[in-house]
């Protein structure tokens, strides 16, 4: 069950949506997320890029385990309480189920939201075609709205 400050949050984050553009700038740990989070900016958005380099490694999709992404995620929710976008690289897994298994777990962080790209990590084929891709993002929704996040 999600606690008022992350219905709170969630609220706000769809809020913005409604009301135009805004700027979220991305932390990568708790330390910065509490910096950005102090300067006055109205929302978060993690940084898969900014905890690659943060820990010495490249960016690159697999350069970063899903366990280690959703403690890092839980650590940006936790640090203020502004709504949080979870940068969620490729949705950790191919087939539409391992989405969702995924999204739940990231959505379990507190998360407002989150991005999954359409890159395949394929060289043959960088991008998972569009009817995978489709059913890839209507998992992870479903996934979203079976956990009852508001």
């Amino acid at each position: 069950m999600h606690t008022d400050r992350v219905t709170v949050a969630r609220h706000r984050f769809a809020s913005l949506h409604e009301s135009g553009c805004f700027v979220m700038p991305n932390p990568w740990d708790r330390g910065s997320a509490r910096l950005l989070a102090s300067m006055g900016f109205e929302a978060l958005a993690t940084s898969s890029a900014g905890l690659s380099f943060a820990l010495g490694r490249p960016d690159r999709p697999d350069a970063l385990a899903l366990d280690e992404v959703l403690r890092n995620i839980a650590d940006v929710v936790a640090a203020s309480d502004l709504p949080v976008n979870a940068d969620f690289q490729a949705g950790y897994g191919d087939s539409p189920d391992a989405v969702a298994h995924s999204v739940a777990r990231c959505i379990a962080t507190g998360v407002a939201g989150l991005s999954i790209e359409d890159a395949s990590g394929d060289a043959s084929a960088p991008l998972f075609a569009l009817d995978v891709a489709l059913e890839r993002l209507r998992a992870a929704r479903a996934a979203i709205d079976e956990s009852g996040a508001q």
